[in-house]
């Protein structure tokens, strides 16, 4: 039975009940569930002050269970960055540990990845808003669990998904996966806990950002060279910006082409990953492939299955 720990780095958990209920059913899902001390800590808008968040984040890479699995993101990482023990964090790794999570964990990943060249995390589901989702608010997405099982199993080797239009039919690119949270992501530009990855495919998403505020993001990464040193960029959902009247017409669709305009680099939408309910899991960090069919997109990877089988090999 896989360990799996349930942890908070980053904003405070609302209703205990979630977690709770969070854990009763990864309990279900056949993992041997704990919650690490902390998880439920508060200082102001954090799970706990700096120092708890750190020590926590610590304390599981030194325990280094099967799963790491933050409860919620929010805001938080950002200010643990310089005083991460990135070599505990890059042991647990290399002992089996799978840290998963999104939105505020793209700043851990991320720093990971600034750091080791063959390491990775996982952007996936976060306990409380996937696992700890009510019945009544229509509780957990199938898509999302089966994609999280079949990841930590270590099996997952490859998501698909269907981009709008065929223009990138016959598109092949090979590179390190990494990528995020668009705003948490140029968070890091200019700092030592950004990735410098060239040749990379890149993937993004935001929740509550305006396609102008999107379009101001991406265009910075664009003017910093970022763009054009990917081999591909995937959108993923940039839901829940409210429209001004000042938009007439303007949207995300426009925010995209401007991107697509400024930049040789393929860009792709349609990637189910976000702050939306269906979302799969993604090896950050791992290198991956990318193949476009028509509208078919897969992106693949060696699954930790295969890898252990090639090992036996060598």
């Amino acid at each position: 039975m896989s360990s799996l720990t349930l942890f908070t780095p980053a904003g405070a958990v609302a209703k205990a009940a979630n977690l709770k209920r969070a854990a009763k059913r990864l309990a279900q899902l056949g993992f041997e569930v704990s919650v690490d001390a902390d998880a439920l800590s508060r200082h102001q808008r954090f799970a706990g002050d700096d120092a708890t968040r750190l020590a926590a984040l610590h304390r599981i890479a030194d325990a280094a269970p099967s799963v790491a699995l933050a409860t919620r993101g929010g805001y938080g990482l950002t200010r643990l960055l310089d005083q991460i023990a990135w070599d505990r964090i890059a042991r647990s790794i290399e002992q089996g540990t799978r840290w998963v999570g999104y939105s505020d964990l793209t700043a851990l990943q991320n720093g990971l990845i600034a750091r080791h060249k063959g390491l990775s995390m996982w952007s996936g589901p976060l306990a409380c808003d996937d696992f700890g989702r009510a019945q009544a608010d229509g509780g957990v997405d199938e898509v999302t669990q089966d994609c999280f099982l079949e990841a930590m199993s270590g099996a997952l080797e490859a998501v698909g998904f269907r981009a709008p239009t065929a223009d990138f039919d016959g598109l092949e690119a090979r590179g390190r996966l990494w990528g995020g949270n668009l705003t948490v992501l140029c968070s890091l530009l200019g700092t030592p806990h950004w990735p410098r990855v060239k040749g990379g495919i890149l993937f993004l998403e935001d929740v509550n950002e305006h396609p102008y505020r999107v379009e101001r993001m991406l265009l910075q990464l664009q003017q910093a060279g970022v763009m054009d040193a990917q081999a591909a960029v995937l959108l993923g959902d940039f839901s829940g910006a409210a429209k001004s009247p000042l938009d007439r017409g303007y949207g995300l669709k426009d925010a995209v082409a401007a991107l697509r305009s400024r930049t040789k680099t393929p860009v792709l939408t349609g990637l189910p990953f976000g702050h939306v309910r269906t979302k799969v899991c993604l090896p950050v960090g791992a290198t991956v492939e990318l193949y476009v069919q028509g509208r078919e997109a897969i992106l693949g990877w060696q699954s930790d299955a295969r890898l252990a089988h090639d090992h036996h090999h060598h």
